[in-house]
């Protein structure tokens, strides 16, 4: 006869049972306890989950991005905005690292929001955060790209010594080429691409070696002095000093803005209650102190005269940077390392990207969600079709650049609101809501300290929503000069929000459970129950988002979901 324990062991591997692996029984278990089965195969160590959120932020080439915003401020705004700004987004980290050990599921943001905010707005509040979250992400993408596209541009000009300029069109064909080349890469690669992350992050730091080798050497004989560096404060815009020192923050609030990859990535991540908030943590830290090196070593060696650097001829401030300290040959050798190290960078995001459009489309949330939700097994257990779908609405998005530059910049902007207001949505929700709810995981602040950590994130993130829309040039904007995001953002929220009211709140119900629930076990309906999900409705529904035999030989990446 079997024993009670042989018994409890053989529920357990029922309820949480899975291709053969994909996952082990305990990480299983976790992601079976929040409603789901295992369907993505766990590719990722804990120091693969850091690798994919340090290789999205990809330290000095989104520095180089953003210098728009820290120059302006001067080398006070450079080095201590980077400082202060990044501090604060390690408390983010911090309240959302709380979340993520507890409740580690790819589409956390809007699953955390769900299950702590009161019956009457957890739907509402939900929905929109999985739909600023995916879009923020899909922004994020785009915003890599154009980058890219800009300074891989950029080398172009520099060997024809400043005397070609690319159009829009150009800037936009090239940027359509990347997006297509990562689409082709997160697609087919999906086997190593754990492995990858690790190469991604010796690159980021073999750039970041370089460049504070590299600049104070070939600047050695015109090098900044101390009070320069960290004293001294400049105003390149028509805002008051101060308010110019503050919008110098949004170089590290883009920069250091993608950990909330961790959690997307968290149901292809072994040991995730302890490798997500692991990932998050030293992801934000790691850009805290060597972001703080590089814009000191930046500030050392930058030409006093800042403007000729913002509006310099080869159309990015990094490349005049490296320009003045290292000559021709140089700048092109740097600012090709650098370009690669951006193009790597969007290779990651839209990995994270597609696994938050994937969990959205799983709970039935996203148009066309029956299309998106089914996972590839030829291409090794990844949600392929959402792939490719971030990847054309990025391509879409991208027309924005077609327009004018000010147009482009709300995709920086698109990233820091929209992701800005998904991080504290559910940070909110578990304070005002949800706190009796909280069960904590393997890493947890305290309950002295938690609940303070959180309402200072929600203050900074709602300070950074705030920052993210105003013009940076000063209070009267030409057309030119104006910051569109506020536009882009109420457009998104406003959108959503009234999607849901008119005709997403007769169907949409929240997060579904994708396990068949007659191999659960009681304890386990229990918790599931508790954490707002409806059990009794979910029988037979066991192939939601799932591959079968017939449709995996058929076609080789899955049928419809139901």
């Amino acid at each position: 006869m079997s024993s009670p324990d042989d018994l409890r062991t053989v529920k357990r591997r029922m309820s949480t049972a899975t291709a053969p692996g994909l996952a082990s029984e305990d990480d299983a278990a976790v992601l079976a306890k929040l409603g789901y089965k295992q369907e993505l195969r766990r590719n990722f160590t804990m120091i693969e989950v850091f690798g994919i959120a340090f290789s999205i932020m990809g330290l000095l080439p989104s520095i180089a991005s953003t210098l728009a915003y820290s120059i302006p401020a001067g080398p006070v705004g450079m080095v201590w905005g980077w400082f202060l700004a990044s501090g604060l987004i390690f408390v983010v980290g911090l309240a959302m690292a709380d979340l993520g050990s507890a409740m580690p599921t790819s589409g956390g943001l809007y699953w955390w929001t769900h299950f702590f905010a009161s019956p009457a707005t957890r739907k509402p509040l939900s929905f929109l955060v999985g739909y600023s979250n995916t879009l923020g992400l899909v922004g994020g993408l785009c915003s890599i790209d154009y980058g890219f596209s800009l300074m891989f541009l950029s080398v172009i000009v520099i060997s024809r010594d400043g005397d070609w300029s690319p159009s829009n069109g150009v800037i936009y064909a090239t940027f359509l080429a990347c997006v297509f080349c990562h689409g082709v890469l997160a697609s087919i690669m999906s086997k190593i691409m754990g492995k990858l992350q690790t190469v991604f992050v010796v690159m980021n730091f073999i750039l970041i070696a370089a460049t504070i080798i590299a600049l104070p050497i070939g600047a050695r004989h015109r090098r900044n002095d101390g009070h320069y560096i960290f004293a001294t404060t400049g105003n390149s815009t028509t805002w008051p000093t101060g308010w110019a020192f503050m919008l110098s923050w949004l170089s590290p609030i883009w920069t250091i803005g993608a950990f909330d990859s961790c959690v997307h990535i968290s149901e292809e991540s072994s040991n995730a209650t302890k490798a997500v908030p692991f990932g998050i943590l030293m992801s934000i830290g790691s850009c805290w102190l060597f972001g703080f090196v590089i814009m000191i070593v930046l500030a050392a060696t930058i030409n006093p005269d800042l403007e000729s650097v913002t509006g310099s001829k080869f159309g990015q401030p990094m490349a005049q940077i490296y320009f003045d300290a290292v000559g021709k040959n140089g700048t092109m050798g740097l600012m090709s390392l650098l370009f690669i190290v951006q193009f790597l960078m969007g290779i990651s995001i839209l990995v994270a990207a597609s696994r938050q459009a994937w969990a959205f489309s799983r709970d039935g949330a996203l148009p066309f969600s029956s299309f998106f939700r089914p996972i590839s097994q030829r291409f090794g257990y990844i949600p392929l079709r959402a792939i490719w779908g971030c990847a054309f609405l990025a391509a879409v998005l991208g027309l924005l650049s077609l327009i004018d530059a000010a147009a482009a910049q709300a995709l920086f902007s698109l990233a820091v609101a929209g992701n800005n207001l998904a991080w504290g949505m559910p940070i909110l929700a578990r304070v005002v809501w949800g706190q009796k709810k909280f069960k904590p995981g393997p890493f947890y602040t305290g309950d002295r300290f938690s609940i303070p950590i959180a309402w200072l994130a929600i203050a900074f993130l709602a300070f950074g929503i705030l920052l993210s829309m105003f013009p940076v040039e000063g209070p009267n904007p030409t057309p030119q000069s104006m910051n569109y995001t506020v536009v882009i953002n109420m457009a998104v929220w406003l959108g959503a929000l009234t999607y849901y009211f008119v005709d997403a709140r007769k169907w949409f119900t929240g997060p579904k459970i994708t396990i068949a629930t007659e191999d659960l076990t009681e304890e386990q309906q229990v918790a599931i129950r508790e954490e707002g999900l409806d059990v009794g409705g979910t029988q037979g529904q066991e192939e939601v988002g799932t591959v079968s035999e017939s449709d995996k030989d058929s076609s080789g990446e899955g049928g419809k979901g139901v």
